[in-house]
């Protein structure tokens, strides 16, 4: 296999939680758009069927599932519903998160009064934790199940975040401890699980355009020109730039990649010099 022929994943089945919009439908996307038979996961059912029905149109081998990743049982049986039709599991995208809401401090340089780590519902806490950190492990677990079962070795990936390396005011609290939970994790779960081949690692975006928080950067020019102005590269991403990073941790082209995490955020961890 020449060295393009690495980046080959046609044939292989792929899931991907988180998957009606945003990040998590990017991956989805290129997986399909390379080869691969794809399980769109999310709690919006309707959103990844109506996902999935695009994706087969145009000639994709697409699926959807109803998934709430902090439901174990759930998870289970969205696992074994894909191996079932897909004949076992070769990549997965554990994404699936929510925005716990404001931080700290607002983007025009204020308090905000219930982003205090004294008056943050800790029901917001608990949300968050359960989807953005315990639901990662769900799906891993589950993933690991198929993968181990399957004897082939196959290929893990978690959605991250910078916040998860770096405190972000503007972020509700319970959103940096949860991603880097999740860092951890694949850090550790890539040393458990060398030796049966399965690699384990996580994508660390820094700002892009979903619909996290209520799509807001898609709805606000003046918070877009804002989060604009803070990024070395000039400009909040869109997801489609997530597609080529997410094909070389998908495929055989970072065999030698586990326990890593790359960050993808146009230069915005190493602050602006201008």
């Amino acid at each position: 296999m020449g060295t393009l022929g690495k980046f080959d994943i046609a044939g292989r089945s792929a899931l991907v939680t988180g998957a009606a919009s945003g990040i998590g439908l990017a991956y989805a996307e290129i997986m399909a758009e390379a080869g691969a038979k794809v399980t769109l996961a999310d709690i919006d059912r309707d959103g990844a069927e109506r996902e999935a029905e695009r994706l087969r149109g145009e000639g994709f081998n697409a699926r959807a599932a109803r998934h709430d990743v902090a439901d174990r049982e759930e998870t289970k049986a969205v696992f074994d519903a894909h191996a079932a039709v897909y004949g076992g599991l070769d990549i997965c995208f554990a994404n699936a998160g929510i925005d716990p809401g404001a931080g700290f401090w607002n983007p025009e340089g204020r308090r905000n009064d219930d982003g205090q780590v004294d008056t943050f519902d800790p029901a917001r806490w608990d949300r968050t934790i359960s989807i953005n950190l315990t639901g990662v492990y769900n799906t891993m677990r589950d993933a690991v199940r198929l993968m181990k079962a399957g004897g082939k070795g196959g290929s893990i990936i978690a959605t991250a975040s910078n916040a998860g390396l770096v405190s972000e005011p503007i972020v509700g609290m319970a959103y940096m401890p949860a991603k880097a939970g999740v860092l951890h994790m694949v850090r550790h779960l890539a040393l458990e699980l060398a030796e049966f081949r399965i690699r384990v690692n996580a994508i660390a975006p820094g700002p892009f355009v979903t619909n996290i928080g209520g799509g807001w950067l898609k709805k606000d020019p003046v918070a877009r020109a804002a989060w604009d102005a803070l990024v070395p590269l000039g400009a909040v991403a869109e997801t489609d730039q997530l597609k080529p990073l997410a094909l070389l941790l998908a495929s055989d082209a970072s065999d030698y990649m586990t326990g890593s995490h790359v960050v993808i955020d146009g230069g915005m961890m190493l602050g602006k010099f201008r």
